[in-house]
């Protein structure tokens, strides 16, 4: 009898996968018999099946949406017009839309045909807030009579769905320390003239304490194949300045940088903040070419006034749930630098909330990185979680002759618990975290809101 079942239920999945969710199947009589020559009882089952109408997409009818504009909706969709039915189509929409974090977690369509026979899809949605604020200002007291003291902090603003049109724009500043400080600025013009593009440039200045300047001027052109899978082509100028040369010594070159590259990136997560399975995979490669200008007094005959750069990037999440509201997540990450004649501002950094928690923002540098970040989640809420986790990271740096800074490689364990919750603002995170060694007051609180794009 369960083969019956089975059977039937696999022939009316096929018929709503195909334009027919009103197919049914009815057993119109079952006859027993007794097989003498194989001694079996056996029975034949006379089916009826009414396939109805073909159904179609004709109309697709959006509520809630006060703020959002219906075809920032429906792009997302990939729906043609006039399309057939398909109930694995259909369940894959909720998806689609929770995975833009402009509404709350949005219900299965309904489809229905109106008075007039036409295929309606109805989507009901609920709006939230897409903007989020995060700051914090701290002052640090002078420690002696011959310096002021100093405002450190973080202010992160994020603008999502401006005027219900997907685009979106934030501002970030940091002050890190003294000397030290971060500001970012990012935009983001989704779907270029109704086509699958997406438009994001990207500002960038970091005031390394009083050795040099960063700024860079980046932008990518990214193609949405699917719902799941996209490509980018990056573009971006970085000017690197050293700061007082003559008077603090050689820090890095007067530099030009011209990069480009390429990524690949596959997303399967049934949701951008809170996913309870999927896989997030990126990667990278990053060609490029700088010009070294100065400063004058450290540049001779055999400097490589012309050196090469290529980089490899990767990022691997993977979400898994085996358990209700348990979600073990592990993340795996790789940044590899090489080339010509590597300075410490071409290196990257690592350390603090988004990648090695425990220790300070980007307290660690090196040209090769590689870091897994573990953690076991238990939902509390429907995007709210407490995890525990552990931080694993390496990092090597190359000798830097001219700084007289040799060969130098390490390993580093962070570890600790938190808790992410939904508020009005967005989702804010806070965790405790110790690095390999402390104490446990001596343990860091890393906190921010995640809202990013």
């Amino acid at each position: 009898m369960s083969e019956l079942e089975n059977s039937i239920s696999e022939l009316l999945v096929n018929f709503e996968n195909n334009g027919f969710p009103f197919a049914s199947i009815i057993i119109e009589s079952i006859f027993f018999f007794y097989n003498t020559t194989q001694d079996e009882n056996f029975a034949d089952v006379y089916l009826k099946f009414s396939k109805n109408q073909i159904s179609k997409i004709d109309t697709i009818v959006i509520s809630g949406n006060s703020k959002t504009k219906d075809f920032v909706i429906t792009r997302e969709l990939r729906l043609n017009k006039e399309e057939a039915y398909s109930q694995k189509r259909i369940e894959q929409i909720p998806i689609k839309l929770n995975r833009l974090h402009f509404f709350e977690m949005v219900e299965q369509p309904k489809y229905f045909f109106n008075s007039k026979n036409t295929g309606v899809l109805q989507i009901n949605v609920i709006e939230k807030n897409t903007n989020s604020f995060d700051g914090i200002l701290g002052y640090i007291p002078s420690n002696n009579d011959n310096e002021d003291g100093y405002l450190t902090g973080l202010v992160n603003v994020n603008l999502r769905n401006l005027f219900g049109t997907g685009r979106a724009i934030s501002f970030k500043w940091s002050k890190l320390d003294r000397f030290s400080q971060e500001i970012e600025l990012k935009y983001l013009e989704p779907w270029i003239f109704g086509l699958p593009f997406n438009v994001d440039v990207f500002l960038y200045q970091r005031q390394q304490d009083t050795t040099y300047v960063q700024r860079i001027l980046n932008g990518n052109i990214e193609f949405l194949a699917t719902e799941s899978f996209s490509s980018a082509l990056t573009f971006s100028e970085e000017y690197t300045i050293p700061t007082n040369p003559e008077d603090t010594g050689f820090t890095v070159y007067n530099s030009v940088s011209t990069n480009s590259g390429i990524n690949f990136k596959y997303d399967s997560r049934d949701d951008i903040f809170v996913p309870a399975k999927g896989l997030y995979f990126l990667n990278a490669f990053k060609y490029s070419s700088k010009s070294i200008l100065g400063p004058d007094i450290y540049i001779t005959d055999s400097t490589n006034s012309n050196p090469n750069q290529f980089k490899v990037e990767l990022d691997l999440l993977l979400f898994k749930s085996f358990y209700t509201r348990h979600i073990p997540f592990v993340g795996l990450h790789l940044r590899e630098l090489r080339g010509d004649d590597i300075e410490i501002s071409d290196m990257y950094r690592i350390g603090g909330n988004n990648t090695l928690r425990g220790y300070q923002e980007n307290q660690f540098t090196g040209n090769r990185l590689l870091w897994t970040n573990i953690e076991y989640r238990y939902l509390i809420g429907r995007r709210s979680y407490a995890f525990f986790f552990t931080d694993i990271a390496y990092y090597k740096r190359n000798a830097i002759l001219l700084q007289k800074l040799t060969e130098f490689s390490a390993t580093k364990i962070g570890y600790g618990m938190g808790i992410t919750f939904e508020t009005a603002l967005g989702m804010l995170a806070v965790s405790y975290a110790l690095a390999e060694g402390d104490s446990f007051n001596k343990g860091k609180i890393h906190f921010g809101l995640i809202g990013e794009f």
